[in-house]
């Protein structure tokens, strides 16, 4: 080889090689960032996804970097060329990932190895093992709006097309959230006998009880009749807003402070009783939410009237002394609205040693306002007892008495399994399965 071919030679490669340092150090830099990301998970207890979410297959998986690029919470990564969920507490299971994956790798899951969750068994049609009952939404394990909403209109598709039998009603549709809004809509669009029936007062299901000006993490999609709702990033009042302009614009009926109490057999439907009536339907669509009744302290006072158990308007509580009680989202945002309000004094108590599965901007929120003095952070605590001007603690030991005007009990709620089952519904734990 010539010293002319050498060089020649030497200036093809040399590009070459420079863009593949180039790369392997981006690689490097970004692989750094995700095992950053993972130990600050493990390290703040955060290791446990609220709901569905991707479990990666390794042996499938080729470190394409297509679930990362999709994935807006940033809650995937890349460690040792294979994908893995790095940041579980950002997971809001939309999906995206496994839809962009090019070598089906990933599978969505309920629950985990460590945490159950106990999910009504459904079909891909949203039909339970109970010919003609339906369940759509959050009931099923699925929160997010985006697809609550289309969770409704696909189950509307499937109870259109249910034969047999001859009923006032085509389909009750009971609560009127994303999903139930959404099926309501699309039940008029198709000119179906339906009804749709809510305990409370107003719309929105989970969303109108989220706190004031709260972000609702949502995404553009399709409500019948309406077309694209085309929201990204939207505040509660910013939602509801708009959701009470559809019931203006399309006229739709919802029957409010109509609580169901009990769904009977009724040849190939079925009888719904209400609080207020009742009704003959081929089939029954539950758009319900998980939180069923809220999980109670189980301590003297609970009673009280200044005992609730979610958040509505902290201005409510404008200087006034609050105590918080949980160690979710719901509970940190609680605390921070309430400190918000001038005059307030906020103190949130949470039985661990640790805030498990909360967002990381709501965690370093909190931080800035307890090192602001704002609010008082007591871990590893529980409440005895609440009096009329007062709140007993022990915290790990130590008694502790606090002033106190209200208390906000975030602990959750309780899936209504045994409603589900009385009417025969299967309900399945998942432990990080399909």
């Amino acid at each position: 080889m010539t010293l002319a071919d050498l060089l020649f030679t030497a200036l093809y490669l040399l590009p070459l090689i420079f863009v593949m340092v180039w790369y392997l150090r981006r690689h490097r830099r970004r692989e750094a960032a995700h095992v950053a990301t993972w130990k600050s998970s493990v390290e703040s207890g955060l290791t446990e996804p609220a709901s569905l979410h991707p479990v990666i297959d390794p042996r499938l998986c080729l470190g394409s970097k297509a679930c990362v690029t999709v994935c807006p919470e940033k809650a995937i990564g890349i460690i040792g060329g294979k994908g893995q969920l790095v940041n579980p507490a950002h997971c809001i299971g939309h999906g995206a990932c496994k839809t962009a994956c090019p070598h089906d790798a990933i599978q969505l899951v309920f629950g985990t190895a460590k945490r159950g969750m106990d999910i009504p068994q459904v079909s891909p049609s949203f039909e339970t093992n109970v010919p003609g009952i339906f369940i759509a939404g959050e009931l099923g394990g699925m929160g997010l709006i985006r697809k609550a909403v289309e969770q409704g209109r696909q189950a509307i598709d499937s109870i259109a097309k249910l034969t047999g039998g001859k009923y006032p009603y085509d389909v009750v549709i009971v609560g009127a959230g994303p999903a139930g809004m959404s099926a309501s809509l699309g039940a008029m669009e198709k000119k179906m006998r339906f009804v749709t029936v809510e305990q409370e007062d107003a719309f929105g299901g989970t969303v109108y009880h989220y706190p004031r000006n709260k972000v609702v993490m949502t995404a553009p999609v399709e409500l019948p009749i309406i077309g694209k709702m085309k929201f990204g990033e939207v505040s509660k009042e910013k939602l509801l807003e708009f959701w009470q302009g559809v019931l203006h614009k399309t006229g739709l009926k919802i029957n409010f402070f109509e609580r169901m109490e009990s769904i009977k057999p009724d040849g190939q439907g079925f009888v719904v009783k209400t609080s207020k009536q009742e009704y003959r339907t081929r089939a029954v669509l539950l758009a319900i939410g998980r939180r069923g009744t809220p999980r109670k302290l189980g301590v003297p006072g609970e009673e009280q009237a200044k005992v609730v158990y979610r958040l509505i308007d902290p201005e409510q509580y404008r200087k006034q002394h609050v105590l918080v009680v949980g160690g979710g989202d719901s509970a940190l945002e609680a605390a921070l609205a309430c400190a918000e309000e001038p005059g307030t004094s906020v103190a949130i108590s949470y039985r661990s040693e640790a805030f498990a599965r909360v967002k990381e901007k709501n965690r370093k929120r909190l931080d800035e306002v307890q090192k602001a003095g704002r609010v008082q952070v007591l871990l590893k605590s529980n409440v005895k007892k609440i009096e009329t001007g007062k709140v007993i603690l022990d915290q790990d030991g130590k008694r502790i008495e606090l002033r106190n005007d209200a208390v906000i009990v975030s602990a959750g709620g309780l899936l209504p399994t045994p409603f589900l089952k009385e009417i025969g519904i299967l309900v399945e734990t998942k432990y990080g399965t399909v």
